[in-house]
């Protein structure tokens, strides 16, 4: 199997997020697969409110040019998207508005990876609002989403203390979800890169 880059992240940054154990958990399941993964936390990119004002004024944040170049530089991201109020957080909106601001160097952070996405909430729909509209703000970003997606209900009591998802049922749609990532990243992997 050709290796390829993934990129793992949650548009969280909360100390015990479930979201970032999914994205944790992911990292675990592609590493696996004996793939490159880089695990990052937002928390490492801090960024202002998005203010187009701002931005006419002092110019893009630098985090937002670092992030955007780190994640073009990979062939699939995967993004564990907590719910809030039915949609994406605020800090994950902010993100990818950001991001959607710094022109393409060598490859487009959307059009260039492959993305997948995942949710785990508390709740029984486990985060599915989120991903709906984490999926149709990618889709206008131009970003290539697979169809296949991780949604982890009752998230308080899905993973044990290692991150490991203890239901077999989730185990079986993370891994599926990291295949087709991995097929999707493998295909699209521009033939310079090889």
């Amino acid at each position: 199997m050709q290796q390829i880059r993934l990129l793992c992240f949650a548009g969280s940054t909360r100390s015990g997020s479930f979201n970032q154990t999914l994205a944790g958990a992911m990292a675990k399941e592609l590493s696996l697969m004996e793939m490159d993964v880089t695990y990052l936390s937002l928390v490492d990119y801090p960024l202002p409110l998005f203010d187009i004002e701002d931005e006419a004024e002092k110019g893009l944040p630098e985090n937002a040019v670092r992030l955007s170049k780190l994640i073009a530089a990979h062939d699939g991201i995967f993004i564990a998207s907590p719910e809030h109020n039915g949609s994406v957080t605020p800090l994950l909106k902010n993100t990818l508005d950001w991001l959607s601001r710094v022109p393409a160097h060598e490859r487009d952070p959307f059009s260039g990876p492959v993305y997948a996405i995942g949710a785990a909430s508390p709740g029984k729909l486990g985060g599915v609002r989120s991903l709906a509209h984490l999926r149709d703000i990618l889709t206008a970003l131009g970003a290539l989403t697979i169809p296949e997606q991780v949604s982890i209900g009752s998230a308080h009591e899905a993973f044990d203390d290692k991150g490991n998802l203890k239901n077999d049922r989730d185990s079986m749609f993370l891994g599926a979800c990291a295949k087709s990532l991995v097929h999707m990243g493998q295909r699209k992997k521009p033939l310079e890169w090889i």
